[in-house]
């Protein structure tokens, strides 16, 4: 069993569910069941699908569960975008949660590929 907590995506993970947490804490209040929400659940889905698949016995079971990971980084930045869209974040705030976003979707890619390569197998 791998150990999560060594994992730099998992690490990135959960600074950037952090960082959803303090931009959506901001959205106005009619917002915390729908899209504050929404994006808190994509968010907090990185780091835990990460440590979900440490424990699996094989990478192949390990990559699914990254894909999952990098399905949820796909789903934020979609989030991100309509946030942007309806007003509820800043231009700003928007580009550096995008920029981490695109960060550990790379890192998440990278590890994939590692992993199916069979440069590290169990």
């Amino acid at each position: 069993m791998r150990d999560y907590q060594k994992l730099e995506v998992w690490k990135i993970g959960r600074e950037i569910a952090k960082e959803v947490y303090l931009l959506t804490g901001e959205f106005p209040k009619s917002e915390i069941y729908g899209l504050a929400s929404q994006m808190r659940r994509a968010s907090v889905s990185i780091p835990s699908n990460v440590a979900e698949g440490c424990r699996c016995d094989s990478n192949k079971e390990f990559i699914h569960f990254l894909r999952i990971s990098m399905g949820s980084v796909k789903e934020l930045e979609t989030q991100f975008y309509i946030a942007l869209d309806v007003g509820f974040i800043k231009q700003e705030d928007f580009d550096l949660i995008m920029k981490r976003l695109d960060e550990i979707s790379k890192k998440l890619w990278a590890y994939i590929k590692y992993l199916k390569d069979g440069k590290n197998e169990d």
